[in-house]
């Protein structure tokens, strides 16, 4: 009996990975006639990728008000504004790191990435098809807030129901349809990006604020940790060390969702009372996301810095503040914060598709270290509201 062959499921960071290099490689080889068939199907797919994302912050972001407001009360508030304000915080200390670290360590005012896309008229897009999105992203936001608090104080489940199945519709398409075409959008900006002989800068930067990021994140977690610590009461390392079990899960499943089981038998050693451990640390699964905003933030900042534009952290602030808020229930899939991130890029930092591109690759690649960080620092935050619980 012959053995079938079973089909090798590479990881979107591989996918990645494998469409830089080949779209880098194949830039020598390509005559004009293929890129530009790339060139098309970037224009379309970010066409569509701006005609679907005021979509995704009403799907994602109205039924995590009111599934938060179901919840009621003072644990909740006080757990939602703690985390609220950790993912703030890490977003703003990831700016004014960027604004010290990045001149020293990263080339200023290279080619734009727009000027890549447009250097020649000879890269044309053989078919444009305009697709303009039904509202901009402030107004999306805007209805998000305004279904989401009515929703919860009507009676009655046929709304509700109504934008559930909106919001399947809606990662449906982005599990099935956008991160699936992710690699290809990916391999015709770096094959772009390559015959204009800004290839090796690009992946110069790349690692350059991957490195950033990492020791970012490794001294977020400490901060967390040492302010939990003070207010709990307790050794602030000991406890970071009882979380390494979720965090070394969290790397594997780049899921926060997926490593809650794990999340909560840590906290549980960390001696958080069982009651607030399966209140909190499954709310924070949802609602902490510092550590991918810290990463949105440096890449963002990243992005913009290589093409000779730095932004005033108060234009950054606007950003950071929406951008804690559209995350907030982002899809359980790979890549999934970058995608609901992709509103507020583009609306507040005036972000472009090929830019876009850019920050979804450069997210990608350390997806897994922040969605890590994020499921470790639920821990600190499951010990400061442990001990206020306490004290009530």
């Amino acid at each position: 009996m012959k053995k079938t062959l079973k089909p090798i499921n590479i990881p979107l960071l591989g996918k990645i990975v494998i469409a830089i290099i080949l779209g880098i490689a194949l830039s020598y080889v390509f005559p004009v006639s293929i890129v530009r068939i790339f060139v098309t199907f970037n224009g379309l797919f970010s066409g569509f990728l701006g005609f679907i994302l005021p979509f995704l912050i009403v799907a994602l972001v109205a039924p995590g008000i009111f599934e938060l407001k179901s919840k009621a009360g003072s644990l909740l508030l006080i757990t939602a504004a703690i985390a609220y304000l950790s993912t703030w915080l890490a977003g703003a200390l990831s700016y004014f790191t960027c604004e010290f670290t990045y001149p020293s360590i990263l080339a200023y005012g290279g080619q734009s990435v727009d000027g890549m896309e447009q250097s020649s008229q000879i890269y044309a897009e053989y078919v444009k098809i305009p697709i303009p999105p039904v509202m901009d992203i402030t107004s999306s936001l805007v209805l998000a807030f305004v279904l989401g608090l009515c929703l919860s104080r009507i009676k009655g489940d046929y709304c509700r129901n109504a934008l559930y199945e909106f919001r399947e519709v809606i990662m449906m398409i982005i599990s099935k349809v956008i991160i699936p075409l992710l690699p290809l959008f990916i391999f015709g900006i770096f094959l772009k990006i390559a015959d204009d002989g800004q290839a090796a800068s690009t992946i110069s930067l790349f690692l350059k604020v991957i490195v950033v990021i990492f020791i970012l994140h490794v001294f977020w977690l400490v901060l967390q940790y040492c302010i939990a610590g003070a207010i709990a009461r307790k050794n602030p390392f000991k406890a970071l060390l009882t979380m390494l079990p979720a965090y070394v899960t969290a790397l594997g499943t780049q899921s926060s969702a997926a490593t809650i089981p794990v999340t909560l038998q840590r906290a549980k050693a960390n001696g958080i009372k069982d009651t607030v451990a399966d209140f909190v640390i499954p709310l924070c699964a949802t609602i902490h996301l510092s550590g991918s905003c810290l990463k949105i933030v440096a890449c963002a900042f990243a992005v913009l810095y290589m093409q000779g534009v730095t932004l005033p952290f108060t234009d950054f602030l606007i950003f950071i503040c929406m951008l804690s808020v559209t995350m907030v229930a982002a899809p359980g899939v790979p890549g999934g914060a970058i995608m609901a991130a992709l509103g507020p890029l583009s609306e507040y930092l005036g972000f472009t598709p090929p830019m876009q591109a850019l920050m979804i690759a450069l997210y990608i690649a350390m997806d897994s270290f922040g969605t890590a960080c994020n499921v470790t620092g639920d821990g600190a935050i499951a010990m400061i509201i442990n001990k206020l619980n306490k004290d009530n």
